[in-house]
């Protein structure tokens, strides 16, 4: 294997899924969500520093978040934050990235990988991230982690492969599919949910950024010379009020003929939305999920987070989310949970910023 492996933790989100819980002062990857005691950016550090050392990580994020990030991972230094001044996406996130290890290390090799993932089988998942960096070191490839679907999941971007390998060449990209097609793809068997996580080289990355996003590429590029000099910043707030927004999905990845998917399978959520949450806290017999104490009466399918010691008595209630925090008091259907962003909006509107 490499040892030029490095590992690029994008945490720049907001989290305005998992509102009220995440809030923009303190969004979700800096949370601990699932109650074990860490937040999830915590647990994505611990994650790949299995393989990884400390000084081989970079975090991307939001300047507003630098000091929240070295809260949660005293390891690194203050250099290895790199922030972007607004959010553009995860396309100039990682070419500014690799920019900063073209200089530093040519000859990197980048897993890159958002900071607020759910992983039960974190061995599996070293093993299936060593043999990413192996393939990609050894190819002139761009790597994506698919996993095997359980269920026809509405919330999860699709990869469709050319075989049931291990290792297979990506057909097709299907981001969110409707209930309909995510149950097609679940009964055809081609289809694998995109984890959202990256392998490639540094050069790799950079030859397709200048193939397919010439324009973003270029400004990078220009920048580049600042990278690590006392004139970073104003060089990269200029490409970003210049670059416009873009996913690496959609710029790069769906575009791509040497994109390549390794199959996995060691219990991965992307934890994006209360929906998912619930998939993942254990059930009573009324399948309802609870994170502390509640009295359930003709109650069923519902979410219930709570404060710690906080009893709640719920009644009547089918297939709800109610969430409770000292400001904010959220009930809502399980099944309206993706205008949750409306309701932020709707608050921000009439109430200013106070609760969001």
């Amino acid at each position: 294997m490499s040892k030029n492996i490095y590992c690029i933790i994008m945490a720049g989100g907001a989290g305005t899924r998992f509102w009220p819980i995440s809030r923009q002062s303190k969004p979700k990857q800096f949370l601990d969500i699932l109650g074990t005691g860490r937040s999830f950016i915590r647990h994505t550090f611990e994650r790949f520093a299995r393989m990884i050392p400390a000084e081989h990580f970079l975090v991307m994020t939001n300047s507003a978040y630098k000091d929240l990030v070295l809260e949660h991972i005293p390891e690194l230094r203050p250099d290895q934050v790199m922030c972007e001044p607004i959010g553009r996406n995860t396309a100039p996130c990682i070419a500014y990235a690799a920019e900063r290890l073209a200089k530093e290390d040519p000859e990197a090799m980048m897993i890159v990988t958002p900071s607020d993932h759910l992983i039960l089988d974190e061995v599996e998942f070293i093993n299936v991230a060593r043999e990413c960096v192996d393939y990609a070191a050894s190819n002139e490839v761009l790597m994506t982690i698919g996993l095997r679907p359980s269920r026809p999941e509405t919330g999860y971007g699709y990869i469709q492969v050319n075989s049931r390998e291990a290792i297979s060449k990506v057909k097709t990209f299907t981001e969110k599919p409707n209930l309909e097609m995510a149950q097609t793809f679940l009964a055809s068997g081609e289809f694998l949910w995109n984890s959202g996580i990256f392998v490639w080289s540094v050069a790799q990355i950079r030859a397709a950024l200048q193939h397919f996003l010439p324009e973003l590429s270029t400004l990078f590029a220009q920048a580049a010379e600042h990278i690590g000099t006392e004139n970073e910043k104003v060089a990269i707030e200029r490409v970003f009020s210049e670059c416009r927004a873009i996913s690496i999905d959609y710029g790069v990845m769906e575009k791509a003929e040497n994109v390549y998917v390794h199959m996995g399978d060691f219990g991965w959520s992307d934890m994006g939305t209360w929906g998912s949450l619930y998939q993942y806290y254990e059930k009573d017999e009324q399948q309802n999920a609870c994170s502390s104490e509640a009295v359930t009466i003709d109650t069923s399918g519902c979410l219930l987070s709570l404060p710690k010691d906080k009893l709640a008595v719920v009644n009547g209630l089918k297939d709800y989310i109610v969430v409770d925090t000292p400001d904010v008091l959220m009930i809502c259907p399980r099944s309206n949970e993706p205008i949750i962003k409306t309701f932020i909006n709707e608050i921000r509107f009439n109430k200013g910023d106070k609760h969001i």
